[in-house]
């Protein structure tokens, strides 16, 4: 799947998940931004190996839980690269905490995190996405999500991920005549070890019917294929990354 000559965003793109997405596409072929909110020297590392892969990349610092900030990230892609193509929602704070614990700041913050920043920077990306009339947005929820799942200590954090994949289906439908999808991938829990996708299918970890624990380049997989050509067809879909855990 060539993403040669695309242009792809990766909010939160400094590491975990999003330093996985950043490369997969670096891979085949697509010019990179990565856009970090404060860890500078995860930023240098995710470029330097976006560099190992032949890409032409950038990483901007930048808090995207501002309006106005996310339409200068997007001016700065576009005036880098003349041209976006790819937008990968990324970014999406998490804490622990029943509603009782939790400060109404606490839910604020995890609402702004994980909803408001897939608002703020796919509003500022769609005027640059219709004019190329073709355009992929493709927003990270959580397992489950699109059945409004509960989970105690995580109401905030599940009430937004649910609102993400509702957002992206209702959006999906609208853009979808200026040549654009939306789509969803829900990872489930990446171990923070991160392991390759080689060195996974070599652990037994009976929590996933498939038989292995998650990676991030499972992720990045599925990601890479919403980006493609092939997946024109394919939007306001969400799909579980997961090993059929929480079916």
């Amino acid at each position: 799947m060539s993403l040669q000559n695309r242009v792809a965003l990766v909010t939160g793109g400094s590491r975990g998940i999003g330093r996985g997405i950043a490369v997969k596409l670096a891979q085949d072929g697509a010019r990179v931004a990565i856009a970090y909110r404060s860890n500078k020297v995860a930023a240098q590392q995710t470029l330097r190996l976006l560099q190992e892969k032949g890409a032409d990349c950038v990483a901007v610092e930048t808090d995207i839980n501002d309006a106005a900030r996310s339409e200068d990230l997007l001016r700065t892609v576009v005036d880098r690269f003349g041209r976006i193509d790819i937008v990968v929602n990324n970014v999406g704070d998490f804490r622990w905490g029943t509603l009782a614990e939790s400060s109404l700041e606490d839910w604020r913050n995890i609402i702004s995190s994980n909803l408001m920043t897939v608002l703020y920077v796919s509003r500022a990306a769609l005027p640059h996405l219709r004019r190329g009339r073709w355009g992929r947005i493709i927003n990270l929820g959580a397992v489950g999500a699109e059945r409004a799942f509960g989970q105690a200590k995580i109401s905030a954090y599940a009430a937004a991920k649910a609102a993400v994949v509702a957002l992206s289906r209702s959006l999906a439908l609208e853009e979808a005549k200026n040549g654009i999808t939306v789509n969803v991938v829900n990872p489930s829990s990446i171990d923070e070890n991160e392991l390759t996708l080689s060195e996974a299918r070599k652990i037994r970890d009976a929590r996933f019917p498939i038989g292995r624990p998650p990676t991030v380049e499972d992720v990045a997989n599925t990601v890479a294929f919403f980006a493609s050509e092939e997946a024109e067809y394919v939007t306001g879909q969400v799909v579980n990354v997961s090993g059929g855990w929480m079916l």
